[in-house]
């Protein structure tokens, strides 16, 4: 049965592969996005544009966009990269990506929240560079701070979109060859939001709040 698959940030990178994906199994996609690209356009899905997620009248763009759609899996896949240093350490981009990486997708599901099928599903990209066991090199602090933001936001959700049946997925994707990395990862953007659409599909309440690598390992906080 097909079902409505909402993606933020579908107009490149893994919000375009996984658009694609979910296509391709036969779903209804509606891919959220700043601004459509030639790719998006081609795949012939539902563009919605002039959602900037980190804006008000993005949000409210979103929503009027989306009143009459039951979400079957929502997507919050839309984030930014940027690089400080305690040297170079630079307050507006900390500032910036925690708007975008953190609050953003926690609005973003807040606002859609009563539009959430029973037994839905919440889909978090995140990053293992959130993980605070796993940071052995230090630096990036913005975007490491953003994504342990979002983690935490993440485990409430799964608590509190429990009694809904909602499930809430929380994936890292792997280090993806997009333009974010310049295109120095070690997979593609279609062989991760392959695997990220496969572990969507076989989430259940029990794995609510649980924090995954897209190969599936159970990564640590």
């Amino acid at each position: 049965m097909s079902k409505n698959i909402v993606i933020t940030g579908a107009n490149r990178g893994i919000g375009l592969a996984m658009c694609l994906h979910f296509k391709a199994q036969g779903d209804s996609v509606f891919a959220l996005c700043r601004k459509t690209s030639v790719e998006l356009t081609a795949l012939d899905v539902n563009i919605i544009e002039d959602v900037d997620v980190a804006s008000d009248l993005g949000i409210a763009n979103m929503v009027s966009a989306l009143k009459h759609i039951d979400i079957d899996v929502l997507v919050c896949n839309a984030g930014i990269l940027r690089d400080e240093s305690l040297a170079t350490l630079d307050l507006n981009t900390i500032r910036e990506q925690f708007e975008v990486n953190a609050l953003a997708p926690l609005r973003v599901v807040a606002s859609l929240q009563k539009q959430l099928k029973e037994e839905a599903k919440v889909a978090l990209i995140t990053s293992r560079m959130g993980s605070i066991a796993d940071n052995d090199s230090g630096g990036r602090y913005g975007y490491r701070m953003s994504k342990a933001a979002l983690n935490a936001a993440a485990m409430s959700l799964s608590h509190d979109l429990a009694s809904k049946k909602v499930a809430v997925g929380v994936y890292h994707p792997g280090y993806v060859q997009t333009e974010m990395v310049n295109y120095g990862g070690d997979i593609s953007a279609s062989d991760a939001a392959k695997k990220l659409v496969g572990l969507i599909n076989q989430l259940t309440l029990a794995q609510s709040g649980i924090f995954k690598h897209s190969n599936g390992n159970v990564l640590p906080w």
